[in-house]
């Protein structure tokens, strides 16, 4: 039988897990996986404004939550699922650039594997992107 630790940041991650009862992070085994992550702040659960800090920000709190869980980072990340809002206003386009630029700069010696999924919408009001990954320590 797998060895299941669960694991949450402060802030949103305590937050979510004492009102909504989920974690941000699994860790089995050598394994961790990292549920679907917005751009919001930690702290405040603000959302940017702007798509670019959005997906920045995203990107922050997968690393926040794996390391966290007890890893180090986005070097051990494999697979990475995208969720992204796609209306009249918000294509494919408009996420590309902040989604390359930041799978190259959080993961510069590889290239994990990735799913993209557009949505009509996410769980927290305004957001537009959710990132989750899975990870092997």
């Amino acid at each position: 039988m797998a060895n299941l630790q669960y694991f949450n940041y402060p802030g949103f991650g305590e937050r979510s897990r004492k009102d909504v009862h989920y974690s941000q992070a699994v860790r089995i085994d050598n394994r961790i996986e990292v549920s679907g992550q917005g751009g919001w702040s930690p702290l405040t659960e603000a959302i940017p404004t702007t798509l670019s800090a959005e997906i920045d920000q995203a990107f922050s709190n997968v690393a926040l939550a794996l390391t966290t869980a007890g890893g180090q980072g986005w070097s051990q990340v494999y697979k990475v699922r995208l969720y992204a809002v796609i209306n009249e206003e918000l294509t494919w386009g408009d996420y590309m650039e902040h989604l390359v630029r930041n799978l190259r700069e959080w993961c510069p010696g590889h290239a994990p594997v990735l799913t993209g999924v557009g949505v009509a919408g996410l769980a927290v009001e305004g957001m537009r992107v959710e990132v989750e990954v899975e990870a092997v320590v």
